[in-house]
């Protein structure tokens, strides 16, 4: 079975969100999603993030059918729990380039591949949340 493994806030899904985790999933037998916790987003993101609670985020990307678990992880980055994972496939978003993926070498090591997928630029929790202020006050 061929383990796929990537991360993120995943606060406010989007299309580009499940575009990208449809495409990750193709890639292996089983997507593995490992969630920033809350704590971790306020860190990250700011103390007005995240929007949605890790429980919620994390029932909302167990609902789709290309999604086979989901961690929480209160940590900045995922090592360690890609190390407790050992994946055969990290992915990220194309926005990252290979020596930005955290948990890259250690995949490679181990004999697994690291892939950066499509970009759906346009799409991005930030902008959504600068767009909804915007109309707001425009109002």
């Amino acid at each position: 079975m061929k383990t796929v493994f990537t991360n993120g806030c995943f606060d406010l899904i989007h299309v580009g969100h499940i575009r990208y985790l449809k495409q990750a999933r193709e890639l292996g037998d089983r997507l593995v999603v490992g969630l920033n916790s809350d704590e971790s987003v306020k860190r990250l993101k700011g103390k007005n993030r995240p929007l949605i609670s890790q429980n919620y985020r994390k029932e909302m990307l167990l609902a789709f059918s290309f999604v086979d678990d989901v961690e929480v992880f209160d940590e900045d980055t995922p090592l360690n729990l890609i190390n407790k994972v050992k994946p055969d496939v990290l992915v990220k978003g194309g926005d990252y380039n290979l020596s930005e993926i955290v948990g890259a070498k250690e995949v490679l090591a181990w004999g697994g591949e690291v892939k950066s997928l499509d970009f759906y630029d346009g799409f991005s929790t930030t902008s959504l949340i600068e767009k909804i202020i915007k109309d707001v006050q425009s109002k």
